[in-house]
C-alpha cells in the first residue's frame, strides 16, 4: 500500500504515521500462498496479457460504456500501462498470468464499461512517459497520486517536466521499512537509517523518502540508497545481505515478509508513513476516459465487487468508499 508504488509516487511534502496494520498481514498471506511464484524476478519481457485476463463479458450499449471515447469503445479495449512485479498488486502467477490487486479492480471496471483492459509490463518511472506517448491510455501501478504528478513536476527539483496528469484515486496506502527476520540492525524508524544502506525500488516515495532523512543525518551519517528497476529486485539485494532494510508499500513489505522464505526471511520494523491515494493516471486531455473510469468505480464500490476483491488480497483497510478525481496532495 508505493507505492509504487507511496510506491511509485512521488514524495509529499508532511510525513503522516500510521499504526501498522499488521491484522491485514495475515490475509495477505493466504493470498500469497496460493498465487505467489516465489521471491525472484516475476516480469517477463513483453509483460502483456491476453483480453481474457482481464476482459469483460458485458455488451457494448451500456450507460457506462457510452461515457467512454469513441476509440475505446471502437476498440473495446482500454491500454494499461504497469510494473508487473509488485506483488500482491500486480505481479505474474506460476502460469505467467498477470494477477493481484490491480488487474482484478481492471476486470470489474471493465465488466462495467463493456471493454477489456489489456496490461502491458513496463519500467514504473517510465509509465507517465508512456502516457504522454499514448503508448497506453492509462497507467495502473499503485501509483500514488500526489499535486506534483498532477502539475508535472519534478519533486526533487520542483521544475516542472511535463503537463502533468490527473487520477482517478481508487486505494490507500502508506510506506513500511522492513528488514531481515531477527536482524533489524536497530532500526525502528526513517532516521534510525542515518549510516546504513536502503534498498528501494526505483521512482517511488521511499526513495524519496530515504533522500530527505539522509540530509537530516549530520554526524550521524548519510543513508546509502540502492534503488532498482523493481522492489523484487530491491528484495534480493536485502534477502542476499547487501542492505541493512528495504522500504515499499505496506501491502507490498507485509506481502514480502508473509511469503518470502515461507515467513523467514523478513520483518516489518516500525510504523507506516505517508498514507497517500493511489490513482488510476489518466492524460490531462482524456476527460471522457477519466470520468468514465470515476462512474464505474463508483459503481464497483456501490454493487460490492470492490469490497471482495480488496478482502480477497487481505488489504481492506486501504480500501476507499467513493471515487475520487486528484484527490491527493
Amino acid at each position: 500500500m508505493t507505492a509504487r508504488r507511496t510506491r511509485r509516487m512521488t514524495a509529499a511534502k508532511t510525513r503522516k504515521t500510521l499504526n501498522s496494520r499488521i491484522a491485514a498481514v495475515g490475509a495477505i498471506a493466504v493470498a500469497g500462498s496460493m498465487l505467489l511464484t516465489g521471491c525472484g524476478d516475476q516480469t517477463d519481457s513483453n509483460g502483456g496479457t491476453t483480453a481474457k485476463e482481464t476482459g469483460s463479458s458485458a455488451a457494448p450499449g451500456n450507460e457506462l460504456n457510452e461515457l467512454l471515447p469513441q476509440a475505446i469503445r471502437d476498440k473495446g479495449v482500454v491500454k494499461v500501462g504497469s510494473d508487473i512485479a509488485y506483488p500482491p498488486v500486480e505481479f505474474k502467477d506460476d502460469s505467467g498470468k498477470t494477477v493481484g490487486l490491480d488487474p482484478d479492480i481492471a476486470a470489474a471496471l471493465g465488466k462495467e464499461l463493456g471493454v477489456k483492459f489489456e496490461f502491458e509490463n513496463g519500467t514504473f518511472d517510465t509509465l507517465i512517459t508512456g502516457l504522454r506517448s499514448k503508448r497506453y491510455d492509462i497507467a495502473m501501478s499503485a501509483m500514488s497520486d500526489t499535486k506534483d504528478r498532477q502539475n508535472g513536476v519534478d519533486s526533487e527539483t520542483g521544475k516542472k517536466v511535463g503537463e502533468g496528469v490527473d487520477f482517478v484515486d481508487y486505494f490507500t496506502a502508506g510506506v513500511s521499512i522492513y528488514t531481515k527476520k531477527g536482524d533489524d540492525k536497530g532500526i525502528k524508524s526513517w532516521s534510525d537509517l542515518c549510516g546504513k544502506k536502503i534498498a528501494v525500488q526505483r521512482g517511488t516515495v521511499s526513495e524519496d523518502l530515504a533522500k530527505a532523512e539522509s540530509k537530516k543525518c549530520g554526524s550521524k551519517g548519510k543513508i546509502t540508497i540502492e534503488a532498482f528497476d523493481n522492489d523484487l529486485e530491491a528484495q534480493t539485494r536485502l534477502r542476499a545481505g547487501g542492505a541493512d532494510a528495504g522500504s515499499a508499500d505496506f501491502p507490498v513489505a507485509a506481502y514480502a515478509v508473509e511469503t518470502s522464505g515461507g515467513g523467514k526471511d523478513f520483518q516489518i520494523v516500525g510504523d507506516q508513513v505517508e498514507a497517500a491515494p493511489y490513482g488510476i493516471a489518466v492524460a490531462k486531455d482524456n476527460t471522457q476516459l477519466r470520468d468514465a473510469l470515476k462512474a464505474a468505480l463508483d459503481e464497483i464500490i456501490k454493487n460490492g465487487e470492490y469490497k471482495k476483491i480488496t478482502d480477497k488480497w487481505g488489504v481492506a483497510a486501504g480500501a476507499v468508499t467513493e471515487a475520487k478525481v486528484n484527490g491527493g496532495s
